[in-house]
């Protein structure tokens, strides 16, 4: 399992440059990034290198953050990488709240994903591994 910033914004101009320069001032080197939105606010997701400093650097600015633990998984960096993984969550009944992925040099991409994990979530690991996908650690990322 991985840190996850989440922080909540108002949808309006320039709120995530703003908070970008924030995590910057607060030297948060972020990896990953994914922003939801409706008309009035946004929900943005980020995967940096110290989720708790960036979380209480944004509180002391007023930004309303939270740390949250999700599952980074490498897969083969290729079309049905992401199929193929969804299909062996599926088989072991381990749904997906959400997701977002990445890639990085070469044959990996990551994908991060918010999945509730049953009691025999080891067994599942276990599952995922035999079928040839890596569980990363945040000094992996």
């Amino acid at each position: 399992m991985v840190d996850q910033l989440t922080v909540f914004l108002e949808n309006a101009e320039g709120r995530l440059a703003k908070l970008c320069r924030s995590l910057a001032d607060a030297n948060v080197n972020m990896k990953a990034l994914t922003i939801a939105d409706t008309a009035e606010y946004g929900v943005v997701r980020i995967i940096c290198d110290d989720a708790q400093h960036a979380k209480d650097a944004l509180a002391e600015k007023g930004y309303r953050a939270m740390v949250t633990k999700v599952t980074a998984i490498e897969v083969p960096n290729r079309p049905g990488g992401l199929a193929d993984l969804l299909g062996v969550l599926d088989d072991l009944d381990i749904p997906v709240e959400y997701g977002y992925c990445f890639s990085t040099a070469g044959d990996r991409a990551v994908d991060i994903l918010k999945i509730k994990v049953p009691a025999e979530a080891s067994k599942g690991v276990f599952k995922l591994e035999e079928a040839g996908f890596k569980i990363l650690t945040q000094e992996e990322l």
